[in-house]
């Protein structure tokens, strides 16, 4: 199954869960390789299953999913997490972009899309438009974006000027291959700078680098 994008889907809807899986069989690269009813069963579903993405809703009755998303992203070489949302709790998914999760899908987001999404997550390019981001930023409210715009403007002073240019990129939503074209690099060396701001901001997905990156009104 070399090459094969695992996938574990948490949702204590059934019948969303068996939509998931039908809309997806049939796919050479991707697999659904497990379920989970609720955000408690996480740790051991990804224990039993190693997927490579697992699709988590918010909304569970004992664990939602986003106290499970802080807890999973906590671990090292946890898997990637894309919450589940039909979009009506901005600061939600916010606060799972936050904790680590990679973006996000509505719940009826069309299949083509889904399935381009969940291959951009694999192959650790963005999913979130500028539009998209912008908005949820725009949700939060002014005195705790104060607070989060002097944390990321700290964090972002101990990059380059070049880091700082690529980190503005990002959070415009450019992929790797886009970022190239504008800073004139290539996808290797973009790719070595992303790895390297992960690193020096000590954050563990792209999506954290475009957050701090619109904290600060670098991606503007």
């Amino acid at each position: 199954m070399a090459g094969v994008i695992r996938l574990l889907i948490v949702d204590d809807d059934p019948l969303v869960r068996a939509g998931l899986s039908m809309m997806l069989a049939g796919l050479d690269d991707l697999r659904v390789v497990g379920e989970a009813a609720d955000g408690a069963e996480v740790p051991a579903a990804v224990a039993a299953h190693a997927p490579d993405i697992v699709l988590m809703d918010i909304r569970m009755p004992r664990v939602d999913g986003l106290s499970a998303t802080e807890l999973l992203r906590r671990r090292p070489g946890a898997p990637d997490v894309v919450v589940l949302t039909t979009f009506d709790a901005d600061e939600q998914v916010l606060r799972a972009l936050r904790a680590g999760a990679s973006g996000f899908l509505l719940k009826d987001t069309p299949p083509a899309e889904l399935v381009r999404a969940l291959r951009r997550v694999a192959a650790g390019e963005p999913m979130l438009s500028p539009s998209v981001t912008r908005q949820l930023i725009d949700q939060v409210t002014a005195g705790s974006a104060s607070a989060r715009a002097a944390h990321a403007r700290q964090s972002l002073g101990r990059l380059t000027e070049r880091e700082r240019e690529v980190a503005a990129a990002i959070g415009q939503g450019l992929s790797n291959a886009e970022i190239g074209v504008r800073l004139h690099m290539s996808v290797a060396t973009v790719k070595a700078y992303v790895s390297r701001l992960l690193a020096k901001l000590e954050l563990n997905n792209r999506v954290q680098i475009a957050l701090l990156a619109h904290d600060t009104g670098l991606a503007e």
